[in-house]
């Protein structure tokens, strides 16, 4: 057969598609081609140690998977066997379903044990909903006990939490911290001399708890954990800890904060350094970015009524900033995106750029998932 040759109004109509299909092939091939995380897993008991609530800890026959569960007498918690200076800590999660309002699932790093009053933290914070409801993620940065003034960021996850385990994890470098959801940065918080004390840099531990936060999670603490959807349950498994260990008593670990630092540390940290986790590429930084504006539901950086001063690690970027409204909140509700509205002429073409544009989000959003 003859090759055939698409009349030339054909062709001008299908050059704008082609150009879609292109730019969506790149975008996809930029978040496929962050490399995975591969890290060392553990086993529990070589790492953690239960925390509270021993009766709502359960683990597997392998001991490579704990179950926290949160019931009408206790909530429950594990906790590092060691404390780190610097570190790269990761768990695959998978939330409690169904009502969950009231509910905190966290993960984090800190050392409010052993410096009470200036204590540092790195939160993965879960707030749980009604039904029908999407779960939150809350990260924050505190330092040195900046508790008054409090970092934090919310997001809701391109993917359901509750079926499958998806991988959380906080780098913590002497020079930045990074929060990831499976392979993909959401967050980072570069240190700079202007932030002073509020970056962490004393040794931590490291927690995973479930409880009832029934005072604030949800809505302010208008819905409350419903017990009668109880036990919660938390599972987390692909237990990783990377970093300096510090261990012996409070007074040994204080030493950590004299000069000069321990040589012991300064190898492990340069190592933390150089690896693939830590180094912020180019494609990391547009999947953030992309993470961001889709998923990204509150920001203290653009939270104005409440912190009127910028902070000075704020990284405002117009294009985001216009999205917020002066509390910080989105100034829409976050929704799914609906198909477009049939139209005829150029407000047609519009429509079908933007389904190809959903298309591509949706992409984007299942690779970034399957990861």
């Amino acid at each position: 057969m003859g090759r055939l040759t698409p009349p030339p109004s054909e062709a001008a109509a299908v050059a704008p598609l082609l150009l879609v299909v292109v730019h969506v092939l790149l975008l996809a091939a930029a978040v496929s081609a962050l490399p995975a995380i591969n890290v060392t897993t553990m086993a529990f008991e070589d790492g953690y140690a239960p925390l509270f609530g021993h009766g709502n800890i359960l683990r597997s026959a392998d001991h490579r998977t704990v179950s926290l569960l949160l019931d009408r007498s206790t909530g429950s918690g594990f906790i590092s066997s060691s404390m780190y200076q610097h570190g790269f800590f990761s768990a695959s999660i998978k939330l409690p379903s169904d009502y969950t309002a009231g509910v905190v699932v966290a993960f984090y790093a800190s050392n409010g044990d052993v410096f009470e009053k200036r204590h540092d933290e790195l939160d993965f914070e879960f707030l749980g909903n009604i039904r029908g409801k999407p779960w939150r993620v809350q990260t924050n940065v505190y330092g040195n006990g900046s508790v008054g003034r409090g970092r934090e960021e919310r997001y809701v996850l391109p993917f359901d939490p509750t079926t499958e385990f998806h991988r959380y994890s906080i780098l913590w470098t002497p020079a930045a911290v990074a929060f990831y959801v499976d392979d993909v940065p959401v967050r980072e918080v570069r240190r700079s001399d202007a932030m002073g004390g509020d970056f962490p840099s004393k040794p931590m531990s490291v927690y995973a708890t479930v409880w009832d936060a029934s005072t604030w999670a949800t809505s302010g603490g208008r819905y409350r954990v419903n017990y009668r959807y109880g036990p919660f349950v938390a599972s987390f498994t692909d237990l990783a800890l990377l970093g300096c260990r510090v261990d012996g008593p409070v007074a040994a670990i204080q030493q950590v904060l004299l000069p000069p630092v321990p040589s012991r540390c300064a190898a492990d940290e340069e190592k933390l350094r150089a690896s693939d986790v830590a180094v912020m590429t180019v494609e990391k930084q547009q999947a953030m970015r992309r993470f961001r504006e889709r998923n990204m539901v509150y920001s203290y950086c653009y939270d104005t009524l409440r912190y009127p001063a910028a902070f000075p690690e704020c990284d405002v970027v117009e294009s985001e900033r216009r999205r917020f409204k002066d509390s910080g909140h989105l100034r829409f509700a976050f929704r799914r995106r609906m198909g477009p509205r049939r139209s005829g002429g150029r407000a047609a073409s519009r429509a079908a750029a933007a389904a190809a544009s959903r298309d591509r989000d949706r992409d984007l959003k299942k690779r970034a998932a399957d990861m």
